[in-house]
């Protein structure tokens, strides 16, 4: 059981009015006992920033790093307990049934020895009304049934063996889109469950 629980890597900066409902979106994973813990690696001075606060609250890892997103994104990683990591935006809402699906696509890594080989993604969702919003959804599906990449927005749950394997996140702010893209096509998983975000 202990090889199939998370750690949840958020890379925070200036957004804790957003985080409380993503937080709110991690609890059916805690209350089935696939989140391990949750870190929020923040780039704002300690005595200053509120994310610190609500990592208390919360119950959650607070760290504190560099303004470099790829920096903060490799000390979650480094910090982080569990054999599985999720990262997400610090705007993405993880919606109704994520956990099933994660406990789901482990389970199944760890069976068939694929954890160095495979990774997944959640579909994208936009909080929005209208066409606009819809397809740039659809485009999303699109663009990874055809090249296998997904926005980092949309999340990355990847093994450490394989992360290790990758090079994990280099400094600079694209990091999460250049590991996405190092995952390669085939070897990412688009998940049935939604990651919801903003519009815009």
């Amino acid at each position: 059981m202990a090889e199939r629980v998370i750690s949840v890597v958020i890379p925070t900066r200036e957004s804790d009015n957003l985080l409380i409902p993503v937080l709110a979106s991690l609890v059916p994973g805690a209350a089935a006992g696939i989140v391990r813990e949750v870190l929020l690696v923040d780039s704002e001075a300690p005595a200053n920033s509120r994310i610190s606060e609500i990592a208390d609250a919360a119950g959650c890892e607070y760290l504190h790093g560099p303004a470099d997103i790829g920096a903060r994104l490799r000390l979650g990683a480094g910090a982080a307990r569990a054999h599985w990591l999720l990262f997400i935006s610090p705007a993405g809402l993880l919606q109704e049934g994520w956990a099933r699906e994660v406990r789901g696509f482990t389970d199944q890594a760890e069976r068939t020895a694929s954890v160095s080989r495979r990774a997944a993604t959640f579909r994208l969702a936009l909080d929005g009304f209208g066409v606009k919003p819809r397809l740039r959804e659809a485009t999303a599906v699109a663009r990874h049934a055809l090249i296998g990449r997904s926005k980092p927005e949309q999340g990355l749950l990847i093994h450490r063996q394989f992360y290790e394997a990758l090079g994990g996140h280099e400094a600079g702010a694209h990091a999460a889109r250049r590991l996405v893209a190092r995952v390669g096509r085939g070897r990412l998983v688009l998940l049935r469950s939604q990651m919801l975000l903003p519009e815009g």
